[in-house]
């Protein structure tokens, strides 16, 4: 019998986004297979990581002494305050300094032209490029030149790639949202105005485009600034309880998947 090919789209959230990684461990610990990998500017942080070949315990031990000072070379702020440069070199040390192509998990990352509108997804090339490009959040990061591109955050497009993994072949898809717009007066920077501004933006869209995915995730770190990295091992906590009320519909998928294409 012939197993479905399972795609996980991960969205954009900032520090929620490290929810991410406790999904991922309940689904490894669940023997559920992940086939292709899609991310939007955290999303493309997380799923490049694990899709480069990290394993749940070394990002669990990154994750927990991640620090912002680590990529904030601030720049005289003209096309975003913060160069960018740090956080690259990071990112290419935790995918090994590989290409895209070469992860041992397929990957697509999302970032979006600035210049035409229009979304790149980048499944070959620089890893640490593109990731760069998918988190450069418009205002904050200065945007990435790729050739004619200038790219900015994934999420402005895309906030939670269902269609990009459901294009590299997945059979089942499993969409983990943890950046839905949701009220909220604790807006005390040019961050949080942004961050608010992008969710807003995408809410509406992002809410038909689910309906493409198979099973869709929320955890529950709404109550968590974008922004707030002292707190990531709760962040991850709140990944790892969504997926867990999850494992049973995602095994009934799978099962009537196979039902339907049993030979």
């Amino acid at each position: 019998m012939s197993e479905p090919k399972i795609g996980l789209a991960l969205s954009s959230g900032g520090a929620r986004g490290f929810s991410h990684l406790g999904v991922i461990k309940i689904l490894e610990e669940h023997q559920i297979p992940i086939d292709y990998i899609a991310g939007s500017s955290m999303g493309a942080l997380v799923g490049a990581f694990y899709g480069a070949g990290q394993s749940v315990k070394s990002l669990y031990q990154l994750a927990n002494t991640f620090k912002r000072k680590y990529f904030l070379d601030f720049t005289v702020p003209k096309k975003g305050l913060i160069q960018g440069e740090l956080l690259k070199s990071y990112i290419s040390m935790f995918t090994y300094g590989k290409n895209i192509e070469d992860f041992p998990i397929p990957t697509a990352i999302v970032a979006t032209d600035i210049y035409s509108g229009e979304k790149v997804v980048f499944e070959k090339g620089d890893a640490a490029k593109a990731v760069r490009a998918s988190i450069s959040i418009p205002g904050v990061f200065v945007p990435e030149k790729d050739g004619d591109h200038l790219l900015v955050d994934g999420g402005v497009i895309d906030r939670i790639p269902i269609s990009v993994v459901k294009d590299m072949g997945a059979d089942i898809i499993i969409a983990v949202d943890c950046s839905k717009f949701e009220k909220n007066t604790e807006v005390y920077s040019i961050y949080d105005i942004i961050m608010q501004s992008i969710d807003i933006m995408q809410n509406e869209i992002t809410n038909y485009r689910m309906m493409d995915a198979d099973v869709v995730m929320r955890p529950e770190v709404y109550a968590f600034s974008s922004r707030n990295y002292t707190q990531i091992g709760k962040i991850i906590e709140k990944g790892e309880e969504e997926a867990y009320q999850h494992i049973d519909k995602i095994k009934k998928v799978i099962a009537d998947w196979k039902d339907r294409h049993a030979n």
